[in-house]
């Protein structure tokens, strides 16, 4: 079985030190920066598993260094960040971020949280072709297989936690989910009730669903419930 690669794009040498100490002691390989321009770099030639970036970094920060990323990458990626104000979450994930944590944080938290961004990653890679897994649904086909979509014929960009959540909801059309379910259940873990990561997450894939983002045809809202998928 391959190593997971994990890159560390950390200025703080001792955190980064501590990160890497014990992602080793779980199996990782890990490869580490502590300047930014050396970590997009990184991330987008050595072909890591999973980046944990840092917001604040020399060079260029972590969230440019995240859209740049996702221009070419669907590589799951962790924020790191010192700052507890929401925004900096909020824009994390707007940019393509899969996960945000605050420092200081648990190891055991973070690493659980890289085991499961990563083989939430590699599901998409293992699935087995089956036909029957392509929904066409409207204007858009959406193959389970690939982790593919397609509007009008035309492929989507969506990041693989986009993708999850809109798989879980399709295959369970006209089910509500409240987001601490679709937290959990998506997610994989607990988010200790942050569900604003959920509310980002949906807005994001109805600006790239939708024709008009603000009167969603698919994704739906139950007002103090939660949400879910409906055909048009």
């Amino acid at each position: 079985m391959a190593t997971n690669k994990v890159l560390v794009v950390e200025d703080e040498v001792r955190i980064s030190d501590i990160i890497k100490l014990n992602l080793e002691k779980e199996g990782f390989s890990v490869l580490t920066a502590t300047d930014g321009q050396v970590g997009l770099d990184l991330a987008l030639s050595s072909d890591p598993d999973l980046v944990l970036l840092d917001v604040m970094l020399p060079s260029i920060d972590g969230f440019e260094i995240c859209k740049r990323v996702r221009e070419k990458s669907n590589v799951p990626i962790i924020i790191l960040t010192a700052k507890e104000e929401e925004l900096d979450k909020v824009l994390g994930l707007d940019i393509g971020a899969d996960d945000y944590m605050t420092k200081p944080f648990g190891l055991r938290e973070l690493i659980a949280r890289v085991k499961a961004n990563i083989r939430r990653s590699g599901m998409g890679e293992a699935a087995v072709e089956d036909p029957s897994k392509v929904q066409v649904i409207a204007n858009l086909e959406i193959d389970m297989n690939r982790y593919e979509i397609r509007k009008n014929g035309v492929p989507l960009e969506l990041t693989l936690r986009e993708f999850e959540l809109l798989k879980f909801l399709a295959e369970r059309e006209e089910n509500v989910f409240s987001r601490e379910q679709l937290l959990e259940d998506v997610w994989g873990y607990d988010y200790y009730g942050d569900i604003r990561t959920v509310d980002v997450t949906v807005r994001r894939l109805r600006e790239k669903l939708e024709d008009n983002s603000s009167e969603p045809k698919y994704i739906q809202t139950k007002r103090g419930v939660g949400y879910f998928f409906r055909r048009p």
